[in-house]
Parts: structure tokens; sequence; C-alpha cells
């Protein structure tokens, strides 16, 4: 099966996921929600071409993580543009620390650089191979947000100190 068959379940429980904080926030009629989902899934789909491993699930996790951090994911701000909402809007509707992992097998996600890493979708990986132990995945994660998190941690202290 193409890449993007196999990816289908995973990219469109990430993009129903963004679609709920939405909708939740309010203010978005239905119509703009179905199409910022389909331009989201089209977007996820075209970067997540080339780095999608079902073999090795972990690789390419920092590449097709979807983040929000005072910055705006360029995916979801591409398909906010579509329907004509602005970065703006959207920090106002979403959280301002969202963390999106979008991998074969399982999407999970965090609010918070600190929040505890909730899953949305898992399923067993083909061949009878069990999903890797908890620790190992966590220290995946955490090593990536380690990595990830001194810029936010400036970001910080430049809010203190002005």
């Amino acid at each position: 099966a193409p890449a993007g068959a196999a990816m289908r379940t995973e990219i469109s429980t990430a993009a129903a996921f963004v679609i709920r904080l939405l909708r939740a926030a309010g203010g978005i009629g239905e119509e703009q929600l179905r199409c910022f989902r389909e331009c989201l899934q089209e977007a996820l789909r075209e970067h997540y071409k080339h780095h999608w491993f079902p073999l090795v699930p972990s690789k390419g996790s920092g590449y097709r993580c979807i983040r929000i951090n005072h910055k705006m994911d360029p995916l979801i701000g591409k398909a906010a543009g579509m329907i004509g909402l602005s970065h703006e809007r959207l920090f106002q509707l979403l959280p301002s620390e969202l963390t999106l992992w979008v991998d074969p097998f399982e999407v999970s996600y965090r609010i918070g650089e600190d929040g505890s890493i909730c899953v949305l979708y898992e399923s067993p990986q083909p061949g009878g191979k069990t999903t890797k132990p908890l620790e190992s995945r966590t220290s995946c994660k955490e090593e990536w947000r380690i990595g990830r998190s001194s810029p936010s941690k400036n970001y910080n202290m430049m809010t203190v100190s002005s």
C-alpha cells in the first residue's frame, strides 16, 4: 500500500483532534471547519510523504511533530489561511503550547510544555510486534523535547525580564 493509504488513520486522527479544539473554542462554522480539516490532511500527507517509516515508527518523529509553541505550526497556519483565519485568531482558539506527535500506529499529544502525553490513537503494529515499551517511547519524546525546549525557556526569560 502506498504510504498515503497507510497514514490515513493517523492523519485523520490528528486533523480531527485539531478540529475538536477549534470547534470547542467556538465561532467557526462547520463548513469552514470541514474545509480546514481537508486542507490540513492534505498538507500533512504532503509533508509526511517521504518521512513515514512503519518499520521504525519513531524515525522522523520530530519532523512529523505538529507544534504550537508561541509560534504557529506552519501546516496548521497554512490550513487556517485557506479559510481566512489569521495566526492571531488561531492563537486565541488553540492552546498556546500544543505538541501533536503523528507516528505510524500512534498519535499522541501534549498540551503545555510539562503536560502529560495523552494517546489519541494506538494500533498494534503488523507482524504481531507489540508496541514499544512505554519507557523507550517516553525517553524518545522527552529527548526530542529537551532538544527543542531551550528556545521556549529563553522566550519565557525574555518576557519576565522585559
